[in-house]
């Protein structure tokens, strides 16, 4: 047991849709997410899976009572930072993506907002300098 590596502390939000097969086939294709691991049920349905945007991993399963599209609204809305906000704003949109708030620049960020088919609000932004990128780091300090 001494030789193991450790496991560093992380936080990865799992999603509820109302179809994760279809969920899974949307992030790849509207946010570039790379399938890591899914678990299929006996009749092939997914029963959970884990995705990843290049270092951002996320699950999702199918939970039609808590997704945000039964609810009527979503609880969480996710942040991804990437290199070509306006890209991957397109792709997203491209693909199936509602846009909420077109990409734009606001309290040194370039960000937009879009709510992708199953009812997740996903900001997709980069910090235009180099304060909004030190923010959450210095809020984390307190």
């Amino acid at each position: 047991m001494g030789s193991e590596t450790p496991i560093e502390t992380s936080i990865a939000p799992w999603l509820s849709v109302s179809d994760a097969a279809k969920a899974v086939e949307y992030y790849k294709k509207g946010l570039g997410a790379v399938e890591v691991y899914r678990l299929d049920d006996k009749d092939g349905q997914v029963v959970v899976a884990q995705l990843k945007i290049g270092g951002a991993e996320f699950w999702l399963q199918d939970d039609i009572d808590s997704s945000p599209t039964s609810l009527g609204e979503g609880s969480v809305r996710m942040s991804l930072t990437v290199d070509d906000p306006d890209a991957v704003f397109k792709q997203a949109v491209a693909a199936g993506a509602t846009e909420v708030a077109a990409v734009h620049e606001e309290h040194g960020w370039r960000t937009g907002r879009v709510s992708d088919p199953f009812g997740h609000d996903w900001e997709v932004s980069k910090p235009s300098t180099p304060l909004a990128l030190a923010a959450p780091a210095a809020r984390g300090a307190r």
